[in-house]
């Protein structure tokens, strides 16, 4: 882990994501963030940096106005 910071969770099961992480992940107030759980950790990741096909984050490229990541856009040959 590059960096941590202990949270409480509320009763809803919400967590504050601290502004630090926010600025340097480019995060703003009303941005779609992705959530997925990976190898047993919880990802947060903004929603414009992952392939709207496999959710990918790595090699994203625009494919008419969506970001794809290579391998989707190799299959769709693009």
């Amino acid at each position: 882990m590059q960096t941590g910071m202990a949270r409480k969770m509320d009763g809803l099961g919400r967590i504050v994501i601290p502004a630090e992480m926010r600025r340097a992940m480019d995060i703003d107030p009303g941005d779609e963030v992705m959530i997925g759980f990976e190898d047993g950790a919880v990802i947060l990741r903004n929603a414009e940096a992952a392939c709207v096909f496999c959710g990918s984050a790595r090699n994203i490229g625009d494919f008419r106005g969506r970001g794809v990541c290579a391998d989707c856009r190799h299959q769709l040959g693009a």
